[in-house]
């Protein structure tokens, strides 16, 4: 019986200690629930190097998360849907690059604002966008002298 006792504690304080972690894990990545924030859209040459859960940012800021990406069969164009957190107003003129962290690093959409009076609303596209840059590519084009 004290066997049983013993073995109902430990198995608590286990469930405790996972519900502490979840609750960590999920305050410090970021996450915020989905009414905060608001889709928008952007078609690419090329999303090389990006993938669903990828980093939207703005002055260096993350400010939403890549949700989604596809190929649109009429125009052989990347879309990638992503969102951005409530209250920040994004002009309709504003630029979509995919961006790179360094050299070697990891690659993310980087939102320069523009300077229009619009906003983006919720479902909008935005028109200025860059594709990414292939590292090989630009490589082997100064190799060649293309």
């Amino acid at each position: 019986m004290a066997n049983n006792a013993a073995e109902v504690v430990i198995g608590a304080v286990v469930l405790v200690a996972a519900a502490a972690f979840s609750t960590y894990a999920l305050r410090s990545s970021g996450l915020r629930a989905a009414g905060d924030s608001y889709s928008l859209n952007a078609s690419f040459r090329s999303v090389e190097g990006i993938s669903v859960g990828t980093d939207v940012r703005l002055a260096g800021i993350k400010v939403g998360s890549v949700t989604g990406l596809e190929l649109d069969p009429a125009s052989y164009q990347a879309r990638a849907t992503f969102t951005v957190r409530d209250g920040l107003e994004i002009p309709e003129d504003s630029d979509v690059k995919i961006a790179s962290e360094g050299l070697l690093g990891g690659a993310f959409l980087e939102i320069a604002p523009g300077a229009s009076e619009f906003v983006l609303a919720e479902g909008d596209e935005v028109i200025n966008t860059q594709g990414s840059v292939s590292l090989l590519n630009l490589l082997m084009r100064f190799g060649t002298g293309q």
